[in-house]
């Protein structure tokens, strides 16, 4: 059997096929645009970060000359932080995606910071109080537009980091690996859980947020028509760990 890893960078997409041995038989890649709105905005389109990755896996798989019955397993690495929020029930992107570089956010940071909360978020993520962290973009997207914090509080939105963004379109799966969690700002590192008290704090309806699940395990299986024939996902980490 063949292992199909995703790996969804700042700058591109990319699929790699793997045999048996762990010998590379194929890789496609496709650039990623980044856009700059502002001074130290960020952003990406949701919708293209999933276009360049399952093109480029469909593109991997025909190179090696297989069909989607000969890849055993797949597994996705993924650019870290980068917040997504998406419809419920219709999939789509309601909002550009925050890429982890964005420092838009400083500010609240510091707010939180002068308010003496930053020892308490230490002490159950393991995280400093930083725009780095997907929970502030998040923050950001339902403070900056009403009509998506209604419908958050309504429950119809979903929140993810890139693997749960892929995850979602590949499987239909609402769910997060831990190492994806642990640098939102919203999972106890202690209980590798969503914390009602950071919420609390932090302001985030936990209706959005997705289940936390181990780096490997099988988290669900390929939709048909994407890849030509159902696929485990067995493993997600976010890249650089």
């Amino acid at each position: 059997g063949y292992i199909l890893a995703l790996d969804q960078g700042t700058t591109s997409s990319r699929t790699i096929v793997f045999d048996a041995e762990l010998n590379v038989v194929a890789k496609a890649q496709k650039p990623l645009a980044l856009f700059t709105p502002e001074p130290g905005y960020v952003e990406q389109d949701a919708n293209e970060i999933w276009q360049t990755q399952i093109s480029t896996a469909q593109e991997a798989i025909h190179q090696a000359g297989l069909l989607a019955t000969d890849i055993t397993t797949i597994g996705i690495t993924n650019q870290r932080e980068t917040t997504i929020i998406w419809d419920k029930a219709t999939g789509q992107a309601v909002a550009p995606a925050i890429v982890w570089q964005d420092r838009r956010t400083q500010d609240w940071c510091e707010k939180l910071r002068q308010q003496g909360h930053e020892p308490r978020i230490q002490a159950l993520t393991g995280l400093r109080l930083d725009p780095y962290f997907s929970a502030s973009k998040l923050v950001w997207l339902l403070n900056h537009n009403p009509m998506l914090r209604t419908r958050a509080m309504a429950g119809e939105l979903a929140f993810g980091t890139v693997d749960s963004w892929l995850l979602y379109n590949l499987t239909g799966e609402h769910a997060i690996d831990i190492t994806n969690a642990s640098r939102t700002l919203l999972m106890n590192i202690h209980t590798g859980q969503w914390d009602d008290e950071l919420l609390g704090i932090l302001d985030v309806p936990r209706s959005m947020l997705p289940e936390v699940r181990a780096s490997s395990e099988v988290y669900g299986e390929t939709m048909e028509g994407l890849l030509g024939s159902r696929v485990k996902i067995a493993g997600i980490a976010g890249d650089q760990q």
